[in-house]
């Protein structure tokens, strides 16, 4: 092991510590990370900026604006409540209108607005009809996660993943080479939610309030309100007594949900974290002035979130061009098509671009605010990944490393070493972030690939759906973090359905890719 193999490592290292404690945002200790490589010689600066000109990073972008068109339009809503029943029925039932219905949206559409959108929905609707909103929000989450392993654009891990083959010279990914795999998936893990979740998941715990409180409040025209803090929140890693909540927003704080506690005393001592529930008394101004802001993940106070007025025309041409973007990066990826237009690339990103461009002067997302609709902190994490990548393969480490995964996988070939970097993307995931462990775990699937000299893109699959399908933990998926507060859950909650979640998902993965897409010499 040379110098340079082991201050790589030890960057590693250092970046996986200050992503499980949590000291900064993913994009800052990445890049920090970046400049250090840079500046002891293992990159260039070439290298440590390529990943900003990175076509999938600017698909990743586009999509936050096409997925936010579609949210505005409120058409999303209009589905969801159409498919939620007015009378009660049981947890299978309405798990079965529900759950498939949200996986086929979040194939199309970044994750996190389509939670956004069903929980407050889902959580009032379970309230209406009597039943515990706690057996259908970690469900809505892990649907949204399953629906994402389905296609190109379900994930930006995804993306990340088929960016950094492009920056090889290799292929990409085509829009539904993971629907092999992933469809099967996810009907499996649907089928494991609808028979286990009702059993496995808590019944709904009751809130901290006591109902005098709650009606003394609706006297004096306020009610409880809850908020999910969101990355741009300004008090984040701030004492709550050193942020002054009230005469920022105008409400009070009686309850933070954080990490699966529920705190109602000495709040002023709690640090705020992204992801924390806040539960309010607020007046209809609060709901007006920040329902739709980028402050709060997602807000929920048993009514509907006022949001901006949109003509019908609006809603079904967001849903159009959604849909053409779908089909012409599919059909345009096509020998035909490619033959009849070689000057033009029609892929995702185009499809992307053009997309996001006329929502944009049709106004279906205000064109205004178009920068905070993009979550800046991820794109800055996937476009230091490719720097990553690069270091580990520059100095050795990505190579020492496959070398040691091809000798522990020993009789059982390219499979067990599929299984194992399978296994080591998985828990990366469930420890820090989706796109950092892809980062991490791309080099080495291809260098793994050419320790056996067989076709990498068996591997490029398995770590696409590792780095995605992470149910254990809350801090796995983001989508997991905004269904915790809102639904009350602990971290046993996750763990219960989850690891079982993720080894089902890991054995069909294992199992499949390579019947799918065979270890093949090169």
């Amino acid at each position: 092991m040379n110098f340079e193999i082991l201050f790589v490592l030890l960057g590693l290292i250092g970046m996986l510590v200050a992503l499980i404690l949590d000291k900064m945002r993913p994009g800052i200790v990445l890049l920090s990370l970046v400049v250090v490589f840079m500046a002891a010689g293992i990159i260039t600066p070439k290298q440590m900026v390529a990943g900003f000109s990175n076509r999938g990073m600017i698909t990743v972008a586009l999509l936050f604006l096409v997925s936010e068109g579609v949210r505005q339009s409120g058409a999303l809503a209009t589905v969801i409540k159409k498919l939620l029943p007015e009378r009660k029925m049981s947890v299978m039932q309405a798990q079965l209108r529900l759950l498939p219905v949200v996986s086929a949206f979040s194939a199309f559409l970044n994750n996190t607005p389509v939670v956004v959108i069903f929980a407050p929905i889902v959580k009032n609707w379970a309230k209406k009809v009597g039943l515990s909103c706690t057996k259908f929000l970690i469900p809505l989450s892990y649907a949204t996660i399953l629906g994402g392993l389905c296609t190109l654009i379900g994930t930006s891990t995804n993306l990340v993943v088929h960016g950094m083959m492009i920056d090889r010279g290799l292929p990409g990914l085509k829009m539904f080479d993971l629907a092999y795999i992933g469809i099967p998936i996810t009907i499996a893990g649907l089928l494991f939610i609808l028979f286990t979740s009702k059993k496995l998941l808590p019944a709904e715990r009751p809130d901290n309030f006591e109902e005098e409180e709650a009606d003394a409040a609706e006297v004096k025209g306020q009610h409880i309100v809850e908020v999910v803090l969101a990355s741009r929140f300004p008090g984040l890693k701030r004492k709550l007594k050193n942020f002054d909540f009230k005469r920022r927003y105008g409400a009070d704080i009686k309850e933070i949900r954080q990490g699966g506690q529920v705190i109602t005393k000495n709040l002023g001592e709690v640090r705020l974290q992204e992801g924390d529930t806040l539960v309010l008394l607020a007046d209809d101004e609060f709901t007006k002035a920040w329902g739709d802001s980028s402050v709060f993940l997602m807000m929920t106070n048993g009514q509907e979130i006022p949001s901006r007025p949109m003509p019908v025309w609006k809603k079904w041409t967001a849903l159009a061009l959604l849909l053409i973007m779908i089909i012409g990066a599919t059909i345009g990826e096509l020998p035909y098509f490619q033959e009849r237009f070689p000057g033009v690339k029609m892929d995702m990103f185009f499809f992307a671009s053009v997309t996001a461009v006329v929502m944009a002067w049709l106004k279906i997302f205000p064109p205004k605010k178009y920068t905070k609709y993009i979550s800046w902190d991820i794109l800055i994490t996937i476009a230091c990944a490719f720097a990553i990548s690069a270091a580990m393969e520059e100095s050795g480490l990505a190579a020492l490393i496959a070398n040691f995964i091809k000798d522990v996988s020993g009789s059982l070939g390219a499979w067990g070493a599929l299984a194992l970097l399978y296994f080591v993307t998985l828990v990366i995931t469930e420890l820090v972030t989706n796109n950092a462990a892809a980062a991490l775990a791309f080099p080495l699937a291809l260098e793994t690939a050419a320790e056996f000299n067989v076709d990498p893109m068996p591997f490029f699959i398995a770590i696409c759906i590792a780095a995605s399908a992470g149910f254990a933990t809350p801090i796995g998926y983001q989508t997991n973090l905004i269904v915790q507060g809102a639904g009350n859950y602990r971290f046993t909650d996750f763990l219960k359905i989850g690891l079982p979640m993720d080894l089902i998902v890991m054995i069909l993965s294992v199992g499949l890719i390579p019947l799918i897409w065979p270890f093949v010499q090169v």
